[in-house]
């Protein structure tokens, strides 16, 4: 499996609630929670339906 390089949202709560998106691999954006194990499952998405989501209101 390659490395991802996990970054926090920015949305994220002070309380713990948080989700990490790594976009270093062509192809894929990475979702995950930082509280979890590192190599827990996480959510792969391509970058159109990552986009889609982020933009969806």
């Amino acid at each position: 499996m390659p490395e991802f390089n996990f970054v926090k949202s920015s949305y994220s709560s002070t309380s713990g609630q948080c989700v990490e998106v790594a976009r270093n691999h062509i192809g894929t954006v990475a979702v995950g929670d930082s509280k979890t194990p590192p190599d827990a499952p996480v959510l792969h998405l391509s970058p159109t339906a990552w986009q889609e989501f982020t933009t969806a209101q």
